[in-house]
């Protein structure tokens, strides 16, 4: 997909219309068109990177304190918001549907439909979990 494709980058261009929140030069903070909750925004780069190991580390945070302090702006808003979920889809097996990162910043309250489902609880052995640790470590190389 091209930037001239990409739904966010055209957002970012100024080309589609949205609900901003905040912006600066390189993060853009809009209301989700098909929210969760009513609140639901969106922290996006205006470049179209796909994968959250794209961003650079100031980019990560940029995007990381912008969620927060939309969180704490929520928290502060006459929306219910009881509490905050973060969501960040990297990749079509984790449910990505727009590939230009993006963080979702979801206010929560009890009954408000939005689950997370896992088997939770039945967790690997210390064995298996230090051999995943060290398969991490081994991968980790220069570029993370």
């Amino acid at each position: 997909m091209t930037s001239d494709d990409c739904v966010f980058c055209r957002i970012a261009r100024g080309d589609l219309a949205a609900s901003r929140i905040t912006e600066s030069e390189t993060v853009l903070a809009i209301m989700d068109t098909d929210p969760v909750t009513a609140g639901h925004v969106l922290v996006m780069p205006r470049v179209p990177l796909p994968a959250l190991s794209d961003l650079t580390d100031e980019l990560a945070g940029e995007m990381l304190a912008v969620a927060r302090k939309v969180a704490a702006a929520l928290r502060r808003a006459p929306l219910r918001c009881e509490g905050v979920n973060l969501f960040y889809a990297d990749g079509e097996a984790a449910f990505q549907e727009v590939f230009h990162s993006h963080l979702h910043v979801i206010p929560r309250y009890p009954g408000d439909g939005f689950t997370i489902d896992a088997r939770w609880g039945s967790g690997p052995s210390r064995a298996q979990l230090d051999a995943h640790a060290e398969a991490i470590r081994a991968a980790w190389g220069d570029t993370c």
